[in-house]
């Protein structure tokens, strides 16, 4: 059982084991997205005793089948040899000097930097992502008369001088988690000190990523159906000034005795929800409005988890309505996306949150001309 941050709830985790070993520790684990994502369904009501990522789980709004690791047992034996290893790890830590209350000073020296978005996707915008292209399935098959009046009366076609972006966000949504890429492990860790307070990197495998929200003792495995893409948005979210404050609302809100939910899992299932509306078109009105993808892919999915979070918090919901808050989200802001960011604007404006001055607004890669983005506070309404 992996134990939630509040008293009264536990969540079931996948993991046969507590993976705190060093040698696990050292495992390449990689999330295995796919692409094809599917309609979130409504939660039955006869599960109401159970935790809140069995409910999850048992709705398919979590991945399970979660490959198990591994801790070695045994680690002392009987042997000369055994107990002379353990008198030197003994004499070591007698060594170790003493910490006096109120004197604690701890090296930051050999910590991971905080990653901003920016630079995140500055990585996937200079990467050969070629051969993740033909995984990817940027956009809706119509025949007939089905695309005849996705034609006539559907929303208008992206212009062409962002498809490129657009297939980037796919690609980026197909890109597994590598334990051998440092920006990956930077975006995980700033996402757990962002949403935690920490300013320490915590060990890859443990019970503690259920403090942010993830339903196992490895991260990577949420990510199915969205790859990193998921890890992307939640960066935005816990990075960009103007919305911290409200991460960490909503995160604090995950944590109440009797309303929490996993906060890490339910924007991964918000990601689903915003990549398959940009695949729907429903997004290519307010993309062509401001010339970008990727900022109002950010700023959908940020509105879409403040809908949520309203909803959640003024209705006294419970993990229990997560299948029907969910629909509900999803139909709402597929047909009025725009809504749904002119809301987060309000919003932000009303509660008086930091002025965004981190959301990217534009940086230079090596393959081409600049992309331009921008995120909530930027936009300028356009006649």
């Amino acid at each position: 059982m992996i134990k939630q941050t509040s008293a009264n709830r536990t969540m079931t985790a996948p993991i046969g084991t507590k993976c705190q070993q060093e040698k696990s520790q050292n495992e390449n684990s990689h999330g295995t997205p796919s692409d094809a994502e599917s309609q979130l369904p409504i939660l039955p009501t006869n599960t109401a005793e159970k935790s809140p990522l069995a409910v999850l789980q048992a709705n398919g709004l979590v991945e399970t089948g979660v490959p198990r690791l591994h801790v070695e047992a045994g680690l002392y034996g009987d042997t000369d040899a055994d107990n002379e290893e353990l008198l030197a790890a003994q004499a070591e830590w007698d060594e170790v000097e003493t910490v006096t209350p109120g004197k604690l000073h701890v090296s930051l020296s050999n910590q991971s930097q905080l990653i901003a978005f920016n630079e995140a996707l500055h990585h996937f915008q200079t990467k050969d992502m070629t051969h993740l292209k033909s995984q990817i399935k940027p956009s809706i098959h119509r025949s007939g008369w089905t695309a005849f009046r996705h034609l006539v009366f559907g929303p208008p076609s992206i212009h062409r001088e962002l498809m490129e972006e657009r297939e980037m966000v796919f690609c980026i949504a197909a890109c597994s988690f590598d334990n051998e890429e440092d920006i990956h492990l930077r975006v995980l860790q700033t996402v757990y000190k962002k949403l935690t307070g920490s300013k320490f990197d915590c060990k890859r495998y443990g019970d503690h990523w259920d403090q942010v929200g993830f339903q196992g003792v490895d991260p990577s495995t949420d990510l199915r159906g969205v790859g990193f893409l998921g890890l992307m948005n939640l960066l935005y979210f816990v990075t960009n000034p103007a919305t911290l404050t409200l991460a960490r609302e909503i995160h604090k809100l995950s944590q109440h005795e009797s309303q929490n939910f996993p906060f890490c899992v339910m924007g991964i299932n918000l990601t689903k929800m915003a990549l398959q509306a940009l695949r729907e078109d429903c997004l290519n009105k307010e993309c062509n409005r401001r010339r970008q993808v990727v900022g109002v892919l950010n700023d959908f999915y940020v509105g879409a988890y403040l809908q949520l979070y309203l909803n959640w918090k003024h209705h006294q919901r419970t993990i229990v309505d997560s299948g029907h808050v969910l629909k509900d989200i999803e139909t709402f802001s597929k047909k009025n996306p725009r809504a749904v960011i002119r809301n987060l604007e309000t919003h932000l404006s009303e509660k008086h949150y930091v002025a965004d001055t981190g959301s990217p607004r534009g940086i230079k890669t090596d393959k081409g001309p600049q992309l331009q983005f921008s995120g909530v506070g930027e936009i300028e309404e356009k006649g």
